[in-house]
């Protein structure tokens, strides 16, 4: 066998986007917290736009994630849409009483605000 170079794995080093990394995964977990807790209401048929919205807005705040630790092009266009399908959750929720709606509300319009902040100013590497 021929001399073969061996690689190694080396993870990003931590740099300046890991913040934001952190608040979207933290929407995400209480948007999918969310989807679960209304599955358990009473009444889960008006849960049902409730529920839809949180589904999405994870899979669109785990996606930005990606984005973001992979330095995409696309982010900036992404953190666009990840912007509007967080506040399209924190609206629907603000209209549910439960304690896991306001929670989640909270955290859709935290992230909304941290998409619109670094919204095509995110210094990559």
């Amino acid at each position: 066998m021929k001399d073969q170079k061996k690689t190694t794995f080396r993870p990003h080093a931590a740099h300046s986007n890991d913040p934001m990394v952190r608040e979207l995964l933290d929407c995400a977990i209480a948007c999918e917290t969310c989807a679960t807790a209304c599955l358990q209401e009473r009444d889960v048929n008006i849960m049902t736009r409730c529920i839809e919205l949180n589904r999405e807005c994870a899979e669109i705040c785990i996606q930005a994630a990606r984005l973001l630790q992979r330095d995409s092009e696309l982010l900036p266009s992404f953190l666009g849409i990840c912007e509007e399908a967080c506040r399209m959750c924190a609206d629907e929720c603000r209209k549910h009483d439960y304690e896991h709606c306001k929670q989640c509300a909270d955290a859709c319009e935290h992230c909304a605000e941290a998409c619109h902040e670094h919204d095509g100013s995110i210094e990559l590497k």
